[in-house]
């Protein structure tokens, strides 16, 4: 019995990358811990000039809001402003009056 001919490809198939699935509680100790020990080394390296980098990533994290919450009144249903208001402790109005541009409650 002879064997197949088998040709080989002339470019090595990518292996399957494994994704581990982050919950998104453990996702957002790991981004606290990063921003952190971001602030320790401006503070310990005494590097004046990194707090502005320290400070766009805050405005980073304002706007990462701002697209959670409008994600958030976008869902199917909807979240309301009470429970958005509700989750961070906050009136319905002041979160609607902090995130809500032209959208009406």
């Amino acid at each position: 019995m002879s064997t197949p001919n088998v040709k080989t490809p002339l470019t090595p198939v990518p292996a399957q990358r494994r994704r581990d699935t982050v919950e998104n509680p453990a996702f957002a100790a790991f981004a606290k811990r990063i921003m952190r020990a971001f602030a320790r080394r401006v503070g310990d390296e005494a590097d004046i000039e990194a707090l502005t980098d320290l400070v766009a990533l805050s405005n980073e994290v304002d706007d990462a809001i701002a697209t959670a919450v409008r994600g958030l009144r976008k869902a199917n249903p909807p979240y309301s402003w009470a429970d958005i208001g509700r989750v961070l402790g906050i009136s319905r109005q002041a979160a609607q009056q902090r995130w809500g541009g032209g959208d009406m409650p």
